[in-house]
């Protein structure tokens, strides 16, 4: 009897592939149609049936909807609450294995984020990732990192994630980095004395990888340091670029932008040609709370502080205009939580 229902499930299963998603048109005149829809009503979209549901899950929809710009981009924002559980907004939890861990990576590729590594005040650094795949709205644990890691850099370049430095119970940690490559789903490691464990920042700027390092009396001369892909090593950076980077990072067409937060919040710009940092404009704390995050979707800069309180402003106008930074503003969502990391994922 098993055999026979579970033959007759596979038959029902290709019954169901062959059906059409939308009767009386071809497949790909019904997907334009559907990809067509808003972001928005893709929920809904997948509780229509099977086969709506696994084609908007689907990695011919993501590339559809890429290559006809289509995709709309989300912000995806990593916080902590008081009792120093992690949550993100827009996904409606996250394991409980990994909500209560720090120093997480946070990371997207494609249409997947990825959560890495992290410890706890009595967990040892971890080497565990798990990834969640937003069109699916599914959990996974993907291939781990070649070594724990805590309090790292994480960055994407070329398709591949870098998870570098940081605090590990391997003693090359520090000096080390992870790179993931999704073609063959696994982690390549590598050791360059350059790095240090001590990370503040990091930011990917032309083609290159910069990470902001913390001041110690031992590395006084250690700014800031930047990986090269043609030669496969970090190399120490001009102590110029390093001076003004004062705080979280982004970059917007090429240019790269920092959150000055320690007198007020001043939003910064580094100019290559001269090197050196202009200020471009002052912004008001009754917007937006720091510590802040920053993050970019096209030429539009948000600004995201405590309790996802954010202000949101187009880079080119804004700098165009005189006086106090013009924008649109965003009040609290939550309570006052601490914004950790924020990513864009583009469906």
């Amino acid at each position: 009897m098993e055999c026979i229902q579970s033959t007759s499930q596979v038959a029902a299963g290709n019954e169901l592939a062959k059906m059409p998603l939308i009767p009386g048109l071809p497949d790909d005149v019904a997907l334009s149609c559907l990809a067509r829809l808003p972001r928005k009503f893709h929920t809904v979209l997948k509780c229509v049936s099977k086969r709506w549901r696994d084609v908007v899950c689907s990695d011919e929809w993501y590339s559809y909807r890429r290559k006809h710009k289509l995709d709309e981009a989300w912000i995806y924002a990593l916080f902590r609450d008081k009792q120093e559980r992690s949550s993100c907004y827009h996904i409606q939890g996250i394991p409980p294995q990994i909500s209560k861990r720090k120093g997480m990576g946070f990371e997207t590729l494609g249409k997947k984020i990825y959560f890495l590594g992290g410890c706890g005040w009595v967990e040892e650094p971890t080497d565990e990732v798990y990834c969640y795949d937003v069109s699916a709205n599914t959990w996974n644990e993907t291939t781990s990192l070649s070594i724990a890691r805590c309090y790292f850099a994480c960055e994407v370049l070329d398709e591949k994630i870098y998870a570098i430095g940081g605090l590990g119970t391997d003693l090359s940690g520090p000096n080390s980095w992870d790179t993931y490559d999704p073609s063959i789903n696994g982690w390549i490691s590598h050791v360059d004395p350059n790095l240090v464990p001590d990370i503040e920042d990091s930011v990917v700027l032309d083609g290159q990888i910069y990470i902001r390092c913390g001041g110690s009396s031992l590395l006084s001369h250690v700014y800031a340091i930047v990986y090269e892909p043609s030669r496969g090593s970090w190399q120490h950076v001009d102590a110029d670029i390093a001076s003004g980077w004062k705080g979280p990072a982004v970059v917007i067409d090429g240019t790269l932008y920092v959150l000055d937060q320690s007198s007020g919040l001043r939003l910064m710009k580094w100019q290559k040609e001269s090197k050196d940092w202009v200020v471009v404009k002052r912004l008001s704390q009754l917007l937006t709370q720091p510590p802040c995050r920053l993050v970019a979707i096209g030429k539009r800069l948000f600004v995201i502080g405590k309790g996802l309180s954010t202000l949101v402003f187009d880079v080119d106008q804004s700098e165009n205009a005189g006086g106090i930074m013009v924008g649109s503003s965003i009040s609290k969502l939550t309570s006052d939580y601490d914004v950790i990391s924020c990513k864009v994922v583009a469906l």
